[in-house]
């Protein structure tokens, strides 16, 4: 079973559109694996630098409300997939992108306000790893001493695309 979770980066901001998930300019490229260097080029945030190590460290990243909105295209979670992120969790997200997370068999996980501010008040603590556990519906989130935990909400349906790795997988194994 495909496995959720790990070393945390925070996207401090609402509204990361999928412009700046991938550039429009890289949509040309004949493969997913063919955009993995771009990853988050374009986004602008203080301290934030797409390329450095911690960034390609990451596995799950954590934002604010309205993540992945803008136009509507498959390349913004493909990014995520060939760069090995498994997790997206934010407050809230454009309903496209959030589906088409699922439809490749990533997590997209709402959650309150207070607990998204609570898991970005481990930045800065040093490495955060997070944990997810999708059978469960719950987050361990772990970093400089302090554990937390959270549970979140998913339809049956989303959770058996995710669990089956996507709407392929998920198709498959039925039909």
């Amino acid at each position: 079973m495909k496995k959720f979770g790990g070393p945390v980066l925070f996207l401090d901001r609402s509204d990361i559109n999928t412009d700046e998930i991938i550039p429009a300019k890289y949509l040309t490229e004949i493969t997913k694996e063919d955009l993995k260097p771009y990853l988050l080029e374009d986004l602008k945030l203080p301290g934030f630098d797409p390329k450095s190590s911690e960034t390609g460290k990451c596995r799950v990243v954590v934002s604010r409300a309205n993540f992945g909105c803008g136009s509507s295209r498959e390349h913004a979670p493909w990014v995520f997939e060939v760069n090995d992120i498994t997790a997206v969790i934010a407050e809230s997200f454009a309903r496209i992108f959030r589906q088409n997370m699922f439809n490749c068999g990533m997590a997209a996980i709402e959650l309150s306000k207070e607990d998204i501010d609570c898991i970005f008040s481990f930045a800065g603590a040093g490495e955060t790893v997070i944990d997810i556990d999708m059978n469960s519906c719950t987050i361990r989130a772990a970093g400089g001493g302090r554990v937390e935990s959270f549970n979140f909400i998913i339809s049956p349906f989303d959770k058996a695309l995710v669990l089956a790795g996507g709407w392929v997988d998920y198709a498959d194994s039925r039909y």
